[in-house]
């Protein structure tokens, strides 16, 4: 009975969150547009406040991908255009792996009895797979980003993987993707006119934007065959 109302409380409270950020249409403060429009004012502010600018920029990022919004790519280069790319990469990778981590938690919380109990029978190869190899098939899954990260969270939420495993490789396995991405935000940043979509720093930054899935598959299939000869992430699962 109390999980049950544990259960409700937490669905009306997402619930109530997701029905506000789409009733006053908060998504129009997550895009790009307007990020560059008060690109001056952000910096005067955290130039003014340092601590609670990255306190705040903290709790909404968490925020947002715990909650599953759409939003954390431009928080991710807003990251890079405000805090540098050291800084926002740190900040980045803490605020995304507890957002993630707090996703997956609430997946857990509210489906997996469900799910296992209605298709236990279904999952069980998938269940023991996990508990052997989840933390390099989560490690491959938050490396070469093949599906949205909110979707991985939720899966990943209804199978056995111990919750300090997921939060540690998701760390380990999204830290390159954000330094990626909090690079193109310092380059972002200095975009002033049309002419500047052409600098050399943002040509190379969007080039490894491009190139980081396939680098990503090398470091996958260098890790495979490191746990082929007895090593890699078993000491995890």
């Amino acid at each position: 009975m109390k999980e049950k109302s544990s259960k409700v409380i937490v669905v009306l409270v997402i619930a109530a969150i997701v029905a506000v950020f789409f009733a006053f249409d908060l998504q129009q403060y997550f895009t790009f547009e307007y990020l560059k429009s008060r690109q001056l004012a952000f910096e005067t502010y955290y130039n003014d406040h340092r601590l609670l600018t990255i306190a705040i920029y903290m709790v909404v990022y968490i925020a947002v991908t715990a909650l599953s919004l759409p939003g954390a790519t431009v928080m991710t280069l807003a990251g890079g255009a405000m805090f540098g790319i050291w800084l926002g990469v740190l900040l980045i990778s803490f605020a995304s792996s507890i957002g993630a981590t707090l996703a997956f938690l609430v997946s857990r919380l509210l489906l997996r009895d469900y799910v296992q109990d209605k298709f236990g029978d279904k999952l069980k190869t998938v269940n023991e797979g996990v508990r052997k190899d989840g933390a390099f098939y989560l490690f491959t899954l938050r490396l070469v980003p093949l599906f949205p990260f909110f979707v991985i969270n939720l899966v990943m939420g209804v199978t056995p993987i111990r919750t300090a495993v997921y939060y540690i490789v998701s760390q380990v396995g999204m830290l390159p993707g954000a330094f990626v991405y909090v690079n193109a935000g310092t380059q972002l940043a200095k975009i002033e006119s049309a002419q500047g979509i052409l600098s050399l720093g943002l040509i190379l930054s969007f080039a490894l934007l491009g190139i980081f899935p396939l680098i990503a598959k090398r470091i996958v299939v260098f890790i495979q065959a490191g746990r082929r000869r007895g090593s890699g992430f078993d000491d995890f699962s």
